[in-house]
């Protein structure tokens, strides 16, 4: 694996700056109170019948329906009523390379009735033996800073993938070779790179019958074309001239800013603004970004594989951080929270061990609904702008004066 110091700073003046953290990247291989509305969950993952599904293109995906195990329909608040407090899970990459991590945190999110997004770098999906089939802008024809799959764990990649959907969960896009540095960086591309970039990982996803030769696996149960309405960029890099490609598409919304606050989100370019937020980091006086690996480089700074000893206390720091920044939003302006991840075993694997103690604390509380992307902003766009509005007034830890009736009743 690359070191860390490959990977692209983030700005913003969080505890990323202060410590030389840094924007996680994925790349699996280098060894990452229940919600009534949430239907279905904790039955185990449904399964479309094949006599349902119509094939798409070459078969490499399907038309199953509706997607099971979705929440009720969203509704507006009502006057004076509280804010749910939304959670979001998401994970870069999405690859499964035979450590179990993609199955632990489907069935974690069942046993909660959880609701995930997972950004499925498309190269996955790619056998390494047809990667000039690859033209990332600005770089070598095949050429990706995170390593192919073999072709045991693109199936095992297909089958998680499958079984997410079917039980709820988001396919996004993590686009495809993850270029963070040098000339080649998603850092300099353009809208129009953007936009082949977006094309090649569709087609990695639509195709991957064709350029696997496996005519025995199933389907993706999705028409990918309408699944991906959002996606998070390599190392959070390039935002700006992504999100008028995006816009063309009709994404609904973007995942790659860093740096954001833990204050209710606006658009831009019309597209919902979902950054990782900066949170507080106990035992310091800056704040880190809501993502594993900024954690981890606050901690163990240019290393994967930092001295085991200090493992538990880390491990300890990382679940109190996640809950730290939810506490704050949940007692006071109800902000959504978003926490990025990777299916990754940095330093011994405390990360996945902290998100899912994190989990399962905020799982147990009221009002709290984990999520999607996909279906928060479902739920913003049934809202009343004027209410949208006046809930950005809130700034960081701010409650709202007089409670949250007579803080409506006053705008």
């Amino acid at each position: 694996m690359p070191d860390i110091s490959r990977r692209g700073l983030l700005g913003a003046g969080l505890g990323a700056v202060a410590a030389a953290g840094l924007a996680g990247c994925g790349a699996p291989g280098d060894q990452g109170p229940a919600d009534a509305s949430r239907p279905g969950q904790g039955q185990g993952p449904a399964k479309p019948g094949k006599s349902q599904a119509r094939l798409i293109g070459d078969g490499s995906t399907a038309d199953t329906g509706k997607q099971p195990n979705q929440p009720d329909a969203p509704v507006p608040l009502e006057p004076g009523q509280t804010p749910p407090q939304f959670v979001i899970f998401s994970w870069d990459g999405a690859g499964e390379v035979g450590n179990g991590l993609f199955p632990r945190f489907l069935e974690l999110a069942r046993n909660h009735n959880a609701g995930m997004t997972f950004f499925l770098s498309g190269l996955y999906l790619l056998p390494e033996s047809k990667k000039n089939l690859y033209r990332p802008p600005n770089n070598p024809v095949g050429a990706s800073d995170i390593g192919y799959l073999s072709d045991k764990h693109v199936k095992e990649t297909l089958k998680y993938i499958r079984q997410a959907w079917s039980d709820g969960h988001e396919i996004g896009t993590h686009f495809n070779g993850h270029f963070c540095g040098g000339s080649g960086s998603v850092a300099g591309w353009t809208p129009g790179q953007w936009n082949s970039e977006i094309d090649q990982a569709v087609s990695f996803v639509t195709e991957w019958r064709t350029n696997t030769g496996w005519k025995d696996e199933d389907p993706l149960p999705f028409d990918y074309h309408k699944e991906l309405v959002g996606g998070r960029t390599p190392c959070l890099l390039g935002q700006e001239n992504l999100l008028p490609a995006a816009k063309e598409r009709g994404w609904r919304y973007d995942a790659s800013s860093p740096g954001g606050r833990q204050m209710w989100p606006e658009k831009r370019h019309g597209i919902w603004d979902l950054p990782l937020q900066g949170i507080p980091f106990p035992g310091h006086g800056f704040e880190v970004l809501s993502m594993d690996y900024n954690i981890l480089a606050n901690q163990s700074k240019n290393s994967t594989k930092g001295v085991a000893y200090r493992y538990p206390t880390w491990r300890t720091q990382a679940a109190a951080s996640y809950l730290a920044g939810f506490k704050r939003a949940y007692e006071t302006n109800r902000a959504p929270f978003y926490i990025g991840n990777h299916f990754e075993e940095w330093n011994g694997g405390i990360y996945m061990d902290a998100v899912e103690e994190a989990l399962k604390v905020m799982a147990g509380k009221p009002d709290v609904r984990l999520v999607s992307f996909r279906q928060f902003v479902d739920w913003l766009d049934v809202q009343d702008p004027k209410v949208l509005d006046r809930l950005r007034s809130l700034q960081v830890g701010q409650a709202p004066p007089g409670g949250w009736k007579g803080f409506f009743k006053a705008a």
